[in-house]
């Protein structure tokens, strides 16, 4: 156990807190929401840079820190699309959450095959982090009926994210398409 992995696990931690408030009654529900959304977006930044900084990589915090961002962006995702209650947040959320799924199960596959490596996190994947994380944080903020301005700017963020993702899915998946074929092919 290191500090990047305890923030990590901290960040875990604050997924039912996170959507406990956000099902709360009241009008502060969504701001603390948001807040908690952001102290996790935080942690996850904080604990890479410490892990690197401090030299404190493992293949654990490697393996959990991914686990940990799906699960609050997808319970994030999960509540917008709830309380929004329209196809047009259900989409780019469907897009989002789906690839999570496959980019998953291809870097798994691409770890047995002993090739990880080629499914590395790039520069379109961190843009899609923080785009993804700022539209889920205004819609967080400002739910439907508040500044729709607001509103307007988290959906237009959203799809821009569900755009990136794609993106980067389909680049995710022609790097590793050689290995993906070759274990295809019979022993």
């Amino acid at each position: 156990m290191n500090v990047p992995i305890f923030l990590t696990m901290l960040r875990i931690a604050l997924i039912p807190v996170f959507v406990a408030v956000f099902l709360l009654p009241g009008q502060w529900t969504n701001l603390a929401a948001a807040a908690l959304f952001g102290i996790a977006a935080l942690t996850d930044w904080l604990d890479g840079y410490l892990a690197r900084r401090w030299d404190q990589t493992t293949r654990f915090g490697a393996f959990l820190d991914p686990v940990a961002d799906k699960l609050i962006v997808v319970s994030a995702i999960v509540l917008l699309v709830g309380s929004h209650g329209n196809v047009w947040l259900t989409l780019p959320g469907l897009v989002i959450v789906g690839r999570e799924i496959v980019v998953s199960a291809l870097r798994e596959w691409m770890s047995e095959m002993n090739r990880r490596g080629v499914v590395a996190v790039g520069a379109l994947g961190k843009y899609k982090t923080v785009t993804q994380i700022t539209a889920i944080l205004v819609l967080l903020a400002f739910p439907p009926g508040s500044l729709q301005a607001l509103v307007i700017l988290g959906y237009v963020l959203i799809y821009g994210a569900a755009a990136m993702t794609l993106l980067s899915m389909v680049m995710y998946l022609r790097a590793a398409w050689p290995t993906l074929r070759a274990g295809l092919d019979p022993d």
